[in-house]
């Protein structure tokens, strides 16, 4: 893959596996980074400082490239969600967002795409309700807050700019990310469903992410919201037995709702309840999953060929 291409946010878990694999079909990777130096570099790939509030000292980077991926923002699920918590979830996405659109508007020589990150919490709660890129965005934090860091790029589409909204689900990868905090009580044979099980998780593995993200980009017919879950989620109960049985624990705890409730607060509503995430799109556009099915992506992350 020839060309430049910026990754907004591309210090986190998606951005490093994203920008090594650009970097490595011969892109011209470049992470905007807030760091000088990165203190784990990625080979071919290089990372430039930004502020994330403002494009000065990395506009010709922009200039000219072929496309940009925005990951930026904090972790959601990194700290109880108080009042200044938001604040920050909330401008940790849309003050970095408006300063790629004003240097996209900017340059000379705009770039082609812009991917858009999101995620499936943009849905809100519903059941068993399968979901796919028409459903509405639902109500409360995180719905609101997945909306307004999608809006946040729409003017890169009056500037001639393809833009794509890709609403990730639950990335799984043995490198780190929401999967590590869960190994160590189902290592210990204490893993089990949260709350009554039923919930559904919408999730995919790193290798997945990564070359539909990659799809996106090539495809210059694809634009909109794409849902980036694999196109068999699985209930609460059903992830927390493949995770036992891929490390060869039983899975008979469970952790009361209250319990999570009285832990994390309003955060707790992300374990708690979930989404029926389709990626209809995606697979219309002719996108074939590595791993469909839970079974065997945490076969490959934690299992015998995993590192678990």
């Amino acid at each position: 893959m020839a060309g430049r291409v910026l990754i907004a946010g591309g210090s986190g878990l998606v951005g490093r596996a994203l920008a090594a694999s650009l970097a490595a079909a011969g892109a011209d990777a470049v992470v905007l980074s807030r760091s000088a130096s990165d203190p784990r570099p990625v080979r071919g790939v290089r990372f430039v400082r930004w502020d994330g509030l403002t494009p000065v000292g990395w506009e010709a980077e922009c200039e000219g490239a072929r496309a940009i991926v925005n990951l930026t923002g904090e972790n959601v699920g990194a700290g109880r969600w108080t009042k200044a918590r938001k604040q920050l979830l909330v401008a940790s996405r849309l003050e970095p967002t408006r300063a790629l659109v004003e240097a996209i508007a900017g340059a000379a020589h705009r770039p082609g795409v812009l991917i858009q990150g999101s995620a499936v919490g943009y849905y809100g709660a519903h059941g068993d309700q399968a979901l796919d890129e028409e459903a509405p965005a639902g109500r409360g934090f995180l719905p609101e807050l997945a909306l307004a860091w999608e809006e946040a790029s729409r003017p890169v589409e009056a500037l001639g700019v393809r833009r794509v909204v890709a609403r990730t689900g639950l990335v799984l990868a043995r490198e780190g990310g929401a999967l590590a905090k869960m190994l160590p009580p189902f290592r210990l044979g204490l893993g089990g469903p949260l709350g009554s099980g039923r919930q559904w998780m919408s999730w995919i593995h790193l290798a997945d992410q990564v070359a539909a993200l990659r799809f996106l980009l090539e495809r210059e017919d694809l634009a909109g919201a794409f849902n980036l879950a694999a196109p068999e989620p699985a209930s609460n109960r059903e992830f927390s037995r493949a995770l036992a049985g891929a490390l060869g624990r039983p899975c008979l705890a469970r952790v009361p709702a209250l319990a999570l409730r009285l832990a994390l607060g309003e955060m707790s509503g992300i374990l708690l309840t979930g989404q029926r995430v389709l990626p209809r799109r995606l697979l219309q556009a002719g996108y074939r999953f590595r791993f469909p099915a839970i079974g065997a992506a945490l076969a490959d992350l934690v299992g015998a060929r995993g590192q678990g």
